[in-house]
C-alpha cells in the first residue's frame, strides 16, 4: 500500500505541538469499524492499537452503538453529575451481577471523574485519608497517568518533567524482574520499611499495574503479585492495582490480577469500561475504605450516561458467559506462536517477546528498531503503537473481538515488517 501523507495544514498551523500519534501515523482518519481503521483516502488499517485499550470491543461495536442510539433517540440523560438516573442503575446492576458478585468482589463503586488518572488521583487521595499517611510506593517504569498525583507515580522520566514542579510523596521500588533475578523479591522494601535511618516515610498505599503497558510490557509473575498483596498486609500498606488498561478482559479475566489470586484494597478502571471508547473511569475499593464525605471528591463529567449506556451492554453481550476470556487466552497463544517465530527467525537482532493475554511487546537490543518496525507496519496497513522508555518496545493491543483471521494477517503484516527493517 502506497501512502501518501495528508496536507496537514489545520492540525500544524492550530493544534498544539504536544500532539503526537498523529505524528507516527500522518493519516487523516474517517471511519472505524470492528478491527479496521478508514482514511479519508479510502486506505484500509488493520488496529493492533485499539484506542490505547479503550475499544477492547473494536471500533463502533453493533451491540454497544445500538444501545447507544435507542437511549440518545429516546433524549436519554446525557449529563448526569452524580445524580440518581436509570442508566447509572442499570449499570451499577450489571456491574455487580456480571463483575462483582461473580468473583466475590466486596467493592463499592466510585465515579470519580472520565479518565484514567481522575481515577488513580481518586486512590491515591482515598489511601492518604485512610491511611493518614502521604507517602506512595510505586515501581520502576510504572505510568499511572498525566494529572500531578498520577506523575508522582510514574517512572518516566519525560513525562515526569512535563510535570514542571517536584513531584513529592513517592517512592519507586524495584519492578518484577527489574534486578534481573540477582536480588530477592522485595528484599529492598522490606529493609527500608524495618530501618528506622531509611528515610522512607512509612506508606499509606503501593499501587502497581499488573502489566505495565507504557513501560514496556512488563508482566508481573503471580507469585510476585501474591508476595507484595503480603507484604502490603503485614506492613499496613494498602494495595492499589492500576488495571486502567490491563483490566476489562485484556489479559483474559476480568481483572488482570484475577490470575494471582489477589484481593487488591482498591483498584481504578478506566479505558474500555465504557466498551465505546466513551470517557469513563472507576475507583473500586473495599466497604470499610469508604470513608469520603459526600462532595468531598466530585467532578463535572463523571456521570457520562451515554457511558453507562454502552458498559452496561458491553458487560450483558461479553461478560455473562465467560466465553470473551476464553476467546481471549486462545487468540493470545496465537499471536504467542507468531512473535516465537519471528524471534527465532530474528535471534541475530536480540529479538524478545513478552505478554499475556492480548497484550504483548517485541523488542531487539536495537532500541531504535521498534519505532521502524512501527513505521514500516503503517506503511503495510498495520497500526502498532511503541512502549517503553525509549519507545523500545513493539506493543500489540488489538481489539478482543478481533477473528483469528483478522489476527492472522496483522501478525504476518508485523513479521513482514520486521523483515524488511532488519
Amino acid at each position: 500500500m502506497t501512502i501518501t501523507p495528508p496536507a496537514l495544514s489545520v492540525f500544524e498551523t492550530l493544534e498544539s505541538e504536544v500532539r503526537s500519534y498523529c505524528r507516527s501515523w500522518p493519516a487523516v482518519f474517517d471511519r472505524a469499524k470492528g478491527a479496521h481503521m478508514f482514511d479519508e483516502d479510502g486506505h484500509v488499517y488493520l488496529d493492533f492499537f485499539a484506542g490505547a485499550g479503550a475499544l477492547n470491543y473494536g471500533h463502533n461495536n453493533p451491540v454497544l452503538k445500538r444501545a447507544l442510539i435507542d437511549y440518545l433517540e429516546r433524549d436519554g440523560v446525557t449529563h448526569g453529575l452524580d445524580m440518581g438516573t436509570t442508566a447509572k442503575r442499570a449499570f451499577l446492576e450489571s456491574f455487580q451481577n456480571t463483575v462483582l458478585r461473580p468473583r466475590d468482589l466486596p467493592y463499592k463503586v466510585m465515579f470519580p471523574g472520565p479518565t484514567g488518572t481522575n481515577a488513580v488521583e481518586a486512590a491515591l487521595k482515598l489511601a492518604r485519608k485512610v491511611k493518614g499517611r502521604e507517602s506512595i510506593v510505586s515501581f520502576t517504569n510504572a505510568f499511572h497517568g498525566m494529572s500531578l498525583g498520577s506523575l508522582a507515580v510514574t517512572g518516566n522520566a519525560f513525562k515526569r518533567a512535563g510535570a514542571g514542579i517536584p513531584l513529592v510523596h513517592g517512592t519507586p521500588m524495584p519492578f518484577d524482574h527489574y534486578l534481573d533475578g540477582q536480588v530477592p523479591d522485595f528484599l529492598w522494601f522490606e529493609r527500608l520499611l524495618e530501618d528506622q535511618g531509611s528515610g522512607l516515610n512509612r506508606p499509606a498505599a503501593v499501587i502497581v499495574e499488573t502489566v505495565q503497558g507504557e513501560g514496556g510490557i512488563n508482566v508481573a509473575r503471580p507469585e510476585w503479585l501474591r508476595g507484595l498483596a503480603d507484604l502490603c498486609e503485614r506492613r499496613d500498606m494498602l494495595l492499589i492495582v492500576d488495571d486502567i488498561q490491563m483490566g476489562c478482559g485484556r489479559t483474559g479475566a476480568f481483572f488482570s490480577f484475577e490470575e494471582a489470586g489477589i484481593t487488591p484494597d482498591i483498584v481504578t478502571l478506566s479505558k474500555s469500561i465504557s466498551g465505546y471508547g466513551l470517557p469513563m473511569s472507576l475507583t473500586l475499593f473495599k466497604p470499610e475504605l469508604d470513608v469520603w464525605e459526600p462532595g468531598e471528591h466530585n467532578g463535572t463529567f463523571r456521570g457520562n450516561n451515554p457511558a453507562f449506556v454502552t458498559s452496561a451492554a458491553a458487560l450483558e453481550a461479553y461478560w455473562a458467559d465467560g466465553q470473551m476470556e476464553k476467546q481471549t487466552l486462545l487468540r493470545g497463544e496465537q499471536v504467542e506462536q507468531t512473535l516465537r517465530a519471528i524471534c527465532a527467525e530474528h535471534e541475530s537482532l536480540g529479538a524478545r517477546y513478552r505478554g499475556r493475554g492480548l497484550v504483548w511487546g517485541l523488542e531487539f537490543d536495537d532500541v531504535t528498531r521498534a519505532s521502524a518496525v512501527s513505521s514500516r507496519a503503517f506503511e503495510l496497513g498495520l497500526l502498532v503503537e511503541t512502549s517503553g522508555p525509549q519507545s523500545e518496545v513493539v506493543k500489540l493491543l488489538p481489539p478482543l473481538t478481533i477473528s483469528a483471521d483478522e489476527l492472522d494477517e496483522g501478525l504476518r503484516t508485523l513479521a513482514r515488517a520486521v523483515r524488511e527493517t532488519a
